[in-house]
């Protein structure tokens, strides 16, 4: 079967399997439901400060596969809630730093440089749409990069990388994540090393667990789940709870944003400001192409493009719409590219694609990597169908976004009225209930909280938990690489030279570690891409 027969079955598996009503005599099948549902609530998450796509989706994960089950028909409902949060969560975040100039994600924090003094000139309603428009041009941009780039990126991967191609290929991951992810390269790398130290515990091929210290519990290794969600939404947790007990010391009051006015966007304002939306969107979608980088860094790129082509009489910062526009189709542009590392190469992007990769390690029936477009003569490649369904409900999400996304988002400026001192506890229960209902032991509530003191105190300390996240879900299949790798090249020690292409990626690892450790990098000091 050809590439378009699997195109049509990935199609027809989003529209037409397993519908739940079917008004008029149209069928409405679940993963169309759960895609809206998550592209809604996504809007929801990302409009209230503190939140953010990542959270919810690290909440939603255990439940969804609680109740969808693990077998391989729980994909694409599961992975189209996971994709509308995502899309969701990235244009509502531009709700709370316009109106109140508070981010509701660290991406939009550049958002606030010329949204809110837009605000403040009357004219929040024009930020909003300058934002949507922007949010929703740079997202179909990178969208149809990664339909067009994801199968033509895996087919050559798996032509052209062996195992110790694949190893070297992981370590320059971790080395580019760990050198441009937070403000200290030598930070990043110890966040990562202590990821791959985690991740080893009581994990290997020999009999014997490795690092267990003799504790059950630890013997067939820490539950991923539980790693993840403690270092990135309770440590978040734990720092918010600690700024909104300081802030009621200094004044006594918690403070609380105020909604502000509205404006129309007009033809000329967009032609104004379509520029800076095709500078962006192509700069977003290059970041959100290359393993662990996020769409902070993209943003700050973005910005500082758009401000350096920038000739009219306001300058960025003086609330002119360019900024918005450049700042939001940046870090909306991230969030199709960084599926490309994660369908081609089995490398997630950045925070958000680490939850894709969770839910289909955890989902029997789909393997990202380059196996995932190859075509198998006379048979159908169901990952391959899985994958142009999820390119659909990609696609599906996208027009949710042009369509319902403005005005809903204008209408979720009153989420940001929640008390913080309701809101963390909420968060706190929330994400140890989803933890417990995935895994019904009280040794997974310990770890949890144990790591989400870890979230805390690499927070506290300035040490980005990007890294450690990522290299804890990349450890195994960076040791099995290499044990792979070792045996091939014939127990050779030197595996990691024995071709031009991975001695290239560990002379760039170097290199990459080198150049970063030395420059000083254009980026808001942000605990971002948590």
């Amino acid at each position: 079967m050809g590439v378009l027969d699997h195109v049509w079955l990935g199609i027809a598996a989003v529209f037409t399997a397993e519908p739940v009503a079917a008004p008029f005599g149209i069928p409405i099948s679940i993963t169309v439901v759960m895609v809206t549902s998550g592209f809604l609530g996504g809007i929801v998450v990302g409009a209230t400060p503190g939140l953010g796509g990542p959270f919810a989706m690290a909440i939603s994960l255990p439940i969804l596969i609680t109740v969808f089950g693990f077998n391989p028909e729980a994909l694409l409902p599961v992975l189209g809630f996971m994709i509308g949060i995502m899309k969701g969560a990235t244009i509502g975040g531009a709700v709370p730093a316009i109106l109140f100039n508070t981010p509701g994600t660290p991406d939009s924090l550049l958002t606030t440089l010329d949204g809110y003094p837009m605000t403040r000139k009357g004219q929040s309603g024009k930020a909003l749409r300058v934002a949507h428009f922007s949010s929703a041009s740079g997202d179909t941009f990178s969208d149809i990069v990664l339909f067009t780039c994801a199968p033509f990126l895996a087919i050559t991967v798996e032509r052209f990388l062996g195992f110790p191609e694949k190893a070297a290929l992981i370590l320059l991951s971790l080395a580019f994540i760990s050198a441009v992810v937070g403000n200290s390269v030598w930070k990043g790398l110890l966040a990562a090393c202590l990821g791959m130290f985690v991740a080893f515990i009581g994990t290997g091929e020999d009999s014997h667990p490795r690092l267990s210290l003799g504790i059950d519990a630890f013997a067939g290794g820490l539950p991923l789940i539980s790693v993840v969600l403690g270092v990135l939404v309770l440590g978040e947790v734990f720092e918010a709870l600690e700024k909104m007990w300081r802030e009621m010391r200094a004044t006594a009051v918690i403070s609380s944003p105020r909604p502000s006015g509205d404006n129309s966007l007009r033809l000329a304002d967009i032609r104004r400001i379509f520029p800076f939306v095709g500078l962006s969107a192509a700069i977003g979608t290059a970041i959100g192409a290359l393993p662990g980088i996020g769409s902070t860094l993209a943003a700050t790129l973005g910005y500082a493009t758009g401000r350096r082509f920038h000739k009219g009489r306001e300058s960025f910062g003086s609330g002119v719409p360019e900024g918005v526009a450049a700042t939001e189709a940046a870090n909306s542009a991230v969030s199709g590219a960084n599926l490309i590392p994660v369908l081609s190469l089995g490398i997630p992007g950045n925070i958000a694609a680490v939850f894709i990769l969770l839910a289909t390690e955890t989902i029997s029936g789909f393997n990202p990597g380059p196996s995932v477009f190859r075509l198998i003569p006379d048979q159908v490649n169901p990952e391959m169908v899985i994958a142009f369904g999820l390119f659909t409900t990609m696609v599906f999400a996208n027009l949710l976004n042009w369509t319902v996304g403005g005005v809903f988002m204008r209408s979720m400026g009153i989420m940001v009225r929640i008390p913080k001192q309701r809101l963390l506890p909420i968060v706190l229960l929330l994400t140890l209930t989803a933890i417990y209902s995935q895994r019904p032991e009280m040794s997974a509530i310990y770890i949890t909280l144990a790591f989400g003191v870890l979230g805390y105190l690499m927070r506290k300390f300035d040490i980005s938990v990007l890294p450690f996240v990522i290299s804890f879900i990349l450890a195994n299949n960076l040791e099995e690489a290499m044990r792979q790798a070792f045996s091939a090249t014939g127990a050779d020690p030197w595996f990691l030279f024995s071709s031009p292409i991975s001695t290239g990626f560990i002379v760039l690892a170097v290199f990459v570690t080198l150049f970063y450790a030395r420059g000083r990098r254009p980026r808001p000091a942000d605990h971002g891409e948590k």
